[in-house]
């Protein structure tokens, strides 16, 4: 890909990604760096090529980035390869998790070391596709203060996902639809984006495992920030094992999910922010 210049090319980058063609708002909602935060253990067997394929994408096409890259109490040669690419790549920026390990927790870890305007999650094994983040960027910067990726409406998919696991996957966020009364129907994949102040205003995350990526959509949704919604490619991994345990999750996805739905009926907006989207519209989806 050819770099865009040093001011940024909104119109070009849409060419890029492939969404309409449509004016990028320039207003004080815009955002110059991109902060991604990825938790890795035990990750030896992909995370190069996934550091590769993402730094390949946005380095050729956004203004300023960083990838911080959590390392999550690795016992293998994840971090010695996190080390030998970051020196190649000042972009990646290797963290230790000293705390509590846990795919939240080192999320959590991660946040607090990002320094853009927008962060988002993205997976070490290589299932999330750095254009789809060019998507996101996008759409952030016509104002909205997150935006979600689908693999389940027009233009998404998944590719070799385990039968059982999507059986699950469309099983829960049914239930979460249902609960919360939402359109949106991808709440549980990780591979997200946020403004700054929606990571603040979202304090505090209390889920230290794979529930994170239920209470952070959720609280911005029930606290009130505008998001798009997008159509996602996931892609299974090609290397390594994943983390979820699904037979220790399910309670903990059900304690978040309740939690969050008591703060929506029982809160009275004690801790809701209303923020308006572009054009008076709470959701966006381009399918």
């Amino acid at each position: 890909m050819e770099r865009l210049g040093s001011a940024w090319d909104g119109n070009a980058l849409l060419a890029i990604v492939g969404l309409p063609d449509i004016i990028v708002q320039e207003a004080s909602k815009s955002l110059v760096k991109l902060s991604i935060v990825m938790p890795a253990r035990n990750e030896e067997g992909c995370i190069i090529t996934t550091l590769e394929r993402f730094t390949a994408v946005l380095s050729a096409n956004l203004p300023d980035y960083e990838i911080v890259v959590v390392d999550d109490g690795s016992t293998d040669a994840t971090a010695d390869r996190l080390r030998a690419f970051s020196g190649l790549h000042p972009e990646v920026v290797p963290v230790t998790n000293t705390g509590r390990h846990g795919f939240g927790m080192a999320i959590r870890f991660g946040l607090a070391q990002a320094t853009g305007d927008a962060v988002a999650i993205v997976m070490a094994d290589g299932s999330d596709s750095p254009e789809d983040l060019l998507k996101y960027y996008v759409k952030l910067q016509e104002g909205y203060d997150c935006v979600f990726g689908s693999r389940f409406i027009p233009g998404g998919c998944v590719v070799d996902y385990p039968k059982h696991k999507l059986l699950l996957n469309r099983m829960a966020n049914a239930f979460i639809k249902l609960l919360f009364g939402l359109k949106f129907n991808d709440i549980t994949n990780a591979f997200k984006c946020y403004r700054r102040e929606v990571i603040a205003g979202m304090q505090p995350l209390i889920a230290p495992h794979f529930n994170l990526t239920v209470e952070m959509p959720l609280k911005a949704l029930v606290r009130g920030y505008s998001y798009a919604v997008v159509p996602i490619t996931w892609t299974n991994r090609a290397a390594g094992v994943s983390k979820l345990k699904i037979k220790e999750m399910g309670s903990r996805y059900l304690f978040i999910v309740l939690y969050l739905w008591m703060e929506k009926h029982l809160a009275r907006g004690d801790y809701h922010r209303t923020v308006a989207a572009p054009n008076e519209k709470g959701t966006k989806i381009n399918a």
